[in-house]
């Protein structure tokens, strides 16, 4: 940040009395602009029928990881819940209608400022199709999934905890709400097959 959004004049990174962490502080006006972590809302939505399950993905049409899969998810917007977000997210990124279901993890991965929530969803129905930012969208069962061609560690990490669960549900339990610390970063090296 090099100008404040209050007053347009410069602003230097210092720390404001009574607080512990650099601020970017206005020179002029002495607005503190705080940044803040960004937040991604994301579905797992599902397709189960006749005793098989399948799990609806993306390919990305976007920088960054352009080509990889991942569940639809994005930027939470101002004047929204967090389960709007998810719902708009799907809506947008694979054209899909869902029953939003409970949150079903929450990730942190502090280093890039990030914390990701993905909902469990229900298809309503087989309606779905690409967005703009989605180069295709289907559905694949646990075995199908293009598992080393996974976009984010995120979203990895929330499949591996969604079909534990799964095993749980099976032998008479139930989904869990998991959170974790996202620590590992994408290799740079990665490339869609």
């Amino acid at each position: 940040m090099k100008f404040c959004s209050e007053c347009a004049s410069p602003v230097s990174l210092s720390i404001p009395a009574g607080d512990n962490r650099p601020r970017y502080v206005c020179s002029q006006c002495a607005t503190i602009h705080y940044q803040n972590p960004k937040m991604v809302l994301g579905s797992i939505p599902v397709w189960e029928r006749d005793g098989e399950l399948k799990v609806l993905l993306c390919k990305r049409a976007i920088e960054p990881r352009h080509g990889y899969w991942t569940l639809p998810a994005g930027f939470m917007e101002n004047n929204e819940t967090t389960g709007e977000a998810a719902i708009r997210e799907t809506e947008e990124e694979a054209g899909a209608n869902i029953k939003l279901g409970n949150l079903f993890s929450l990730l942190n991965v502090a280093r890039v400022h990030q914390v990701h929530m993905f909902y469990l969803a229900e298809l309503l129905d087989l309606d779905f199709a690409p967005g703009e930012e989605s180069l295709d969208v289907r559905l694949f069962t646990e075995s199908e999934i293009p598992w080393d061609d996974l976009a984010f560690p995120t979203i990895r990490t929330t499949l591996e905890l969604f079909f534990a669960d799964r095993v749980k549900i099976r032998e008479g339990g139930g989904y869990g709400f998991h959170t974790q610390d996202i620590t590992r970063p994408m290799r740079s090296d990665d490339q869609p097959t």
